[in-house]
């Protein structure tokens, strides 16, 4: 049996701080990289063109919509002719160095069609020494048998899952993900998740907002533990840069949260955990000109306030019966 190309699909918006490792990595495993950009205006697009596997198409969409991006890199994947392995990931992911040594490389490749392969993931910290695993196996990978896709707007799954598909578990092999290597780019891309929860899921409460994706707070200490070489052996003897970050002053979503507190007024979000930053310094940084007539502040009041920090403080607990049993009464006042 012949093997199946690999194809690796990506969307991409304002990756440039991490793109030219995603890929140089990517390329060590994969025979096609189809990248779908969003609008992009740090260079991203530039960097993907620099590399021989990649093709580059465009997602042309102003608006946030996973299922309708994962539909157009499918759809490029299978033009490619001959059999397919896709693998699915975002720039801030890329496959542990071991594919190269591991037996479950073969087993993926001599897998059925209909396939669908879990990976787990590796959540790096800053540093790039240590991390978390994910305590769920994620489907990123399928062994192409044409079966259709169906995604949505948000935290959907990635590649078809057809019914009753046989699917490899894979022990070895992990997705490195470096989400967290950038930690204030993690927290602005947070604050964006919970004001489009806000806007899109109306009847989801602020302390399910919060509980979602104030997740990283309820990592204990003892469950970081350093990466292993072998993660990333491979990628550094092939001269790929696995450490640098280089933080900024303030991300694409910040200027897209200023945008959305504009449209709806601040009071909207007043129960998001979305204060920390100082928005009025960031805006002016941005050379954001704030037109409303209530001041760009932190609206909360002090009862709020309290109500965030104790979430933050029992995010590792949340699961107690006296946590929710707080939780409960605490939605009596809007939470």
């Amino acid at each position: 049996m012949m093997e199946p190309k690999i194809i690796c699909v990506t969307p991409i918006k304002n990756e440039a701080w991490i793109l030219d490792r995603f890929i140089q990595c990517a390329s060590l495993w994969a025979d096609h990289i189809i990248i779908a950009d969003q609008n992009s205006t740090d260079g991203s697009q530039e960097i993907a063109r620099q590399y021989p596997k990649v093709t580059l198409i465009e997602n042309p969409s102003p608006v946030y919509d996973e299922g309708a991006r994962q539909a157009l890199l499918l759809n490029a994947a299978r033009q490619i002719p001959g059999d397919r392995l896709i693998i699915a990931l975002d720039a801030d992911e890329m496959l542990t160095a071991n594919w190269s040594t591991s037996p479950e490389w073969q087993q993926i490749l001599q897998a059925p069609k209909g396939t669908v392969l879990y990976f787990q993931w590796v959540n790096v910290m800053p540093g790039c020494a240590s991390g978390w695993l994910c305590e769920t196996k994620l489907p990123f990978g399928f062994v192409d048998d044409g079966s259709d896709h169906s995604g949505q707007a948000i935290h959907s799954k990635r590649i078809p899952l057809p019914e009753k598909a046989p699917l490899i578990a894979l022990q070895d092999i992990r997705v490195l993900h470096y989400q967290y290597t950038d930690w204030d780019r993690m927290e602005s891309k947070q604050r964006w998740y919970q004001c489009w929860e806000c806007i899109n899921n109306p009847t989801k409460r602020p302390i399910q907002i919060y509980r979602q994706y104030r997740h990283m707070y309820g990592v204990a200490p003892s469950e970081v533990q350093p990466l292993k070489p072998e993660w990333l052996a491979e990628y550094v003897e092939q001269g790929v840069d696995m450490t640098t970050i280089q933080p900024r002053a303030f991300y694409y979503w910040d200027r897209e949260l200023l945008d959305l507190f504009s449209k709806y007024g601040i009071d909207r979000f007043r129960k998001l955990d979305v204060w920390q930053a100082d928005w009025q310094e960031m805006s002016q940084q941005m050379g954001y000109e704030w037109q409303q007539g209530e001041p760009l502040a932190d609206p909360r009041n002090s009862f709020e306030k309290s109500v965030h920090a104790w979430l933050k403080q029992t995010q590792k607990d949340s699961k107690r019966w006296t946590i929710r049993l707080v939780q409960n009464l605490l939605r009596i006042f809007g939470w």
